[in-house]
């Protein structure tokens, strides 16, 4: 009997996510990972190995949280900034019946999530200028629950005008969470929404320490929101 006879069927289907390192090649530079080619210096100070880590480490949601200039409340940590996207379709996407919804060309891991929990990916491309398309989004938003923006968007580069974020938002308001996906924040950090979540309790936001800060290896991401939605989060995260 063949193992994958076993796998659930959207998962025989699914087509992994395809990093640089799964594209394999050679030389020391990679481009397509978008890290930094310098490797910082930095001392590990710990001597506890042997144990579990905090599950919310406290210090690093106090100076994150400082940084990012936010409330620690509204700070979780996670194994990078994919968990946090993988996080909010567990906790607001019931498979068979929900949808996410993103707009192409964008970053890989939104489909790839959602395809392996059986939640809809839908999609309504961003117009010539890379712009989103609000009339067709509004058109689209049936049983959508979470939808992802990636500002700066990966592969383009451009950030989304903050005026059509704002019109998303009330479109999405009592629907879906919305999900800014800031992986490039550091690169324009004079747009980031972060500011914003007191005005919108269906804001997430996704960052993570793997561009600027160079440290792609510790695996170290974060979701920023208002605490009724950190707390959903806290419920399914391991």
């Amino acid at each position: 009997m063949s193992i994958e006879k076993l796998a659930r069927a959207n998962v025989r289907e699914l087509t992994p996510y395809q990093s640089a390192r799964r594209l394999g090649g050679k030389g020391d530079v990679w481009l397509n990972a978008n890290e930094y080619p310098i490797a910082p210096e930095f001392q590990l100070t710990a001597q506890t190995f042997n144990r579990y880590p905090e599950c919310q480490p406290a210090q690093v949601i106090e100076r994150y949280a400082a940084y990012a200039g936010v409330k620690k409340e509204q700070v979780l940590v996670s194994r990078g900034a994919d968990e946090g996207i993988e996080l909010l379709i567990r906790a607001f996407c019931e498979p068979g019946k929900d949808a996410i919804l993103f707009c192409p060309p964008t970053y890989g891991m939104y489909a790839v999530s959602a395809e392996t929990f059986g939640v809809e990916r839908r999609t309504v491309a961003a117009k010539e200028d890379w712009q989103l398309d609000l009339p067709a989004i509004a058109d689209s938003l049936d049983n959508v629950k979470l939808i992802y923006v990636c500002s700066p968007n990966n592969p383009t580069g451009n950030l989304i005008d903050p005026d059509d974020l704002r019109s998303l938002l009330e479109l999405a308001k009592g629907k879906a969470i919305v999900a800014v996906d800031e992986a490039y924040i550091e690169f324009c950090p004079q747009a980031s929404v972060a500011g914003w979540l007191s005005d919108y309790p269906h804001l997430a936001i996704l960052r993570t320490l793997s561009k600027a800060f160079a440290l792609a290896g510790l695996r170290c991401g974060f979701t920023l929101a208002n605490e009724d939605l950190i707390a959903l989060l806290l419920k399914v995260i391991a």
